[in-house]
């Protein structure tokens, strides 16, 4: 089967974003209290584990059964220290800069980046591809934290308009660049598992800024990612 290719001509996003079912994604950054730090790792999985248990059994779950008594210490433990590790800061890579001693003045491109996330709606799975590009303002970083600050803002609740800037803005800071390009293609089990039950279709979204808003620097990264 031939590979979709990607072509977006994505238009800057709005203050607040209009998301499917009513939804409505209004900052882009993720919406944390003030104090969701404030509790170690440990009792977070304690407390998540007591309060999944419950759920267990509201559903009606034999919690006695060998196969499903661990299950709530593993989905707490799951939550914290990996599918959303994302949310602590502590977890934020370290992109340590490096001179661009060959003087490369062309686009970078790290594409088919695989991801996996979690609707913020319905914490079912997004998964996809990222691909990721910048220009050198004269310091590069090494191309594995590039896949790290993916992963990094992938851990945790999402939507993906909100993951796609946060990726985006997170590598002009680390680079001190302005100019990036971001494109995700991503399926969403909210939307292949339930609701609507449509396994087919899949979501794109993109963060141009500085050089690749010029249509010709755009058209090249895109015929990029596009090609096998």
């Amino acid at each position: 089967m031939r590979q979709k290719e990607i072509s977006l001509n994505i238009q800057p996003l709005k203050p607040l974003l209009d998301l499917d079912d009513d939804h409505v994604g209004s900052s882009a950054d993720t919406p944390l209290r003030p104090d969701a730090f404030d509790l170690d790792d440990d009792v977070k999985i304690e407390r998540i584990e007591k309060h999944f248990r419950e759920i267990m059994n509201i559903l009606g779950l034999d919690l006695t059964d060998d196969s499903l008594n661990g299950t709530p210490h593993r989905v707490a433990k799951m939550y914290v220290k990996e599918v959303f590790s994302g949310l602590n800061p502590k977890n934020r890579p370290h992109a340590r800069l490096f001179e661009n001693k060959y003087n490369y003045d062309q686009m970078l491109v790290e594409k088919d980046i695989t991801f996996y996330s979690h609707c913020e709606h319905h914490f079912v799975p997004i998964y996809g591809k990222a691909h990721v590009a910048y220009f050198s303002s004269g310091k590069v970083i090494g191309l594995s934290k590039i896949n790290r600050i993916v992963q990094y803002f992938s851990k945790r609740p999402q939507v993906q308009e909100r993951l796609t800037v946060q990726i985006g803005k997170e590598m002009a800071r680390v680079l001190r660049t302005e100019d990036v390009a971001v494109v995700i293609d991503a399926n969403h089990m909210c939307v292949a598992s339930r609701g609507v039950g449509d396994t087919n279709s899949k979501t794109g979204t993109a963060y141009f800024s500085g050089k690749f808003r010029d249509e010709n620097v755009k058209r090249e990264f895109l015929n990029y990612i596009n090609t096998k």
